[in-house]
């Protein structure tokens, strides 16, 4: 099919779609927000499923390994099945297969069947984010690209933020089974707007590549199952860890060769031809490290360290949210007016200057302080997606919009389960060696020291003195983990500025 052939059709379906614009956007905005919070909506409830379901700590984490690898192994599939059934059926079919799974997960009553269920919601959910973007990047003409991707973005970026808040209230007040089943209702009305207002794509005859998806399928599996199950099994020293690590990097290095050599690769080798493609998938893979790690650390910190509510803790992360959405329509308006390397350097430079507040908290800070930092972190990384979402494509042959859609989803996955795993094993390596660097300075020879163990000493007993103390110790020496962390993704996203430079601009 040629591009002239391709960039007509996609000009004469937009023209179809233009006087059904907003029933479109709403409705795929809806399939977005639905696969989007559901990322994040059932952490806070692992431990009323794991009462419920009478299991281990290690057996309820599955729920969340069973969902991520099997979202990370589908993402790719979108590209080829979009086009040999249609990109609206396939739509139709993960929001179908999506909602089913849901209200099987709700109704789970054994730990084997909420996993698989969870499983099928990952494998229906993978395609719902890039499919809503192909459709909003073909629906809306190129110079109203900026205002549809931050549209888009709404649903991508604030609906993990929001999922810990939804999944705590959800959990507290009614029970576990409702973060599944509230996709219900949203699922049935984005189903009802993709069936009637969103048009079918032209199908093509294309070849399956098994040997390439197999390759690249079990390079993703056995790295998302290493970087899952790292933490737990203390990474390379475990024999498990070891031999995962080695056969994704065999499995990724076959699929790459295979790729470059075969005449019908599962994935079109002409997407990484594309240069603001190229660059937009580094910068996307940071993104993802830093808006999902912050996120995965904070509730601990706020939970385990000072002692706030899950409650709280997600009314005070919520207004991360608010600020990316107040940045997202900022940047939509300015988009066709301002060169995107500049936004999103400036998303970057907000972003990096909210992380280096946050490496200075303590252990006495207010919630004033955290819902500032998140804002300012909100308002950075909307000035960073939206502008990205719309330049890494904005070079691209149409034909090849759903394949690097889904690359795009596939790379920001990979960033966020990479950066969780590698940010929280650095803040409880660093917890461990601060305990014993802080436990020097702390014995009896010291005045201070000396004074507050025997204050504690005359009421509860030395026993509870040291106790005490220790338990101030471990809490100070994780609270600098955590900390370091924070520096750390401040500077990677100061570190990747230089790379704006090579964006070609529209």
């Amino acid at each position: 099919m040629s591009q002239a052939t391709t960039g007509g059709e996609v000009a004469a379906s937009r023209d179809s779609q233009s006087s059904h614009r907003g029933l479109i956007t709403i409705s795929i905005m809806l399939a977005t927000i639905m696969q989007a919070v559901d990322t994040t909506i059932a952490n806070v409830a692992l431990p009323h499923m794991q009462g419920s379901m009478s299991a281990t700590s290690e057996q309820i984490a599955w729920v969340l390994t069973s969902y991520i690898v099997a979202a990370a192994v589908m993402t790719p599939m979108t590209g080829f099945l979009s086009a040999i059934i249609g990109r609206k059926r396939l739509f139709m079919v993960s929001v179908i297969g999506f909602t089913v799974a849901s209200i099987l997960c709700g109704v789970a009553v054994t730990l084997e069947q909420l996993v698989f269920f969870r499983l099928l919601q990952g494998v229906f959910g993978a395609g719902l984010v890039p499919l809503s973007q192909a459709v909003l990047l073909d629906t809306y003409p190129k110079e109203k690209h900026g205002s549809a991707m931050a549209i888009w973005g709404v649903g991508v970026m604030v609906g993990p933020i929001l999922g810990p808040t939804l999944g705590g209230y959800l959990t507290e007040y009614y029970n576990w089974r409702w973060v599944f089943l509230i996709n219900v209702p949203v699922g049935i009305l984005a189903l009802a707007g993709i069936a009637v207002f969103v048009k079918e794509t032209t199908l093509e005859k294309r070849r399956f590549d098994l040997f390439g998806f197999a390759l690249l399928s079990l390079a993703i599996g056995a790295l998302q199952l290493m970087l899952d199950r790292g933490q737990g099994e203390d990474w390379f020293a475990s024999t498990e860890i070891v031999i995962e690590c080695v056969l994704a990097a065999l499995f990724l290095y076959l699929f790459i060769a295979h790729m470059l050599t075969a005449k019908n690769p599962f994935i079109e080798p002409q997407l990484f031809k594309d240069r603001n493609l190229v660059v937009g998938l580094i910068f996307i893979f940071i993104v993802g490290v830093i808006l999902l790690a912050t996120l995965a650390l904070l509730p601990p910190f706020l939970q385990n360290l000072m002692g706030f509510p899950v409650i709280t803790t997600g009314e005070i992360l919520a207004p991360r949210g608010i600020g990316s959405m107040f940045s997202m329509l900022i940047v939509g308006r300015l988009i066709n007016r301002v060169d995107v390397r500049y936004l999103i350097g400036f998303g970057l430079l907000l972003t990096a200057i909210s992380l280096f507040d946050m490496a200075s908290f303590n252990l006495y800070i207010s919630p004033s302080d955290v819902v500032r930092t998140g804002i300012v972190q909100g308002l950075g990384l909307g000035f960073v997606f939206v502008p990205l979402s719309t330049v890494s494509f904005s070079t691209l042959e149409p034909r090849l919009r759903t394949e690097a859609t889904a690359m795009f989803s596939l790379i920001r996955n990979i960033g966020s389960s990479i950066g969780i795993s590698v940010m929280v094993m650095l803040a409880s390596r660093a917890a461990q060696t601060n305990h014993a660097v802080l436990g020097e300075s702390l014995n009896l020879f010291r005045d201070p020291v000396k004074q507050e163990v025997t204050r504690i000493a005359l009421n509860d007993g030395a026993g509870v003195a040291l106790a005490q103390l220790n338990q101030e110790l471990t809490r100070q020496a994780a609270a600098i983990g955590y900390l370091n962390d924070f520096k750390l993704m401040a500077w990677m996203a100061l570190l990747s500025m230089p790379l704006l430079v090579l964006f070609r601009r529209r």
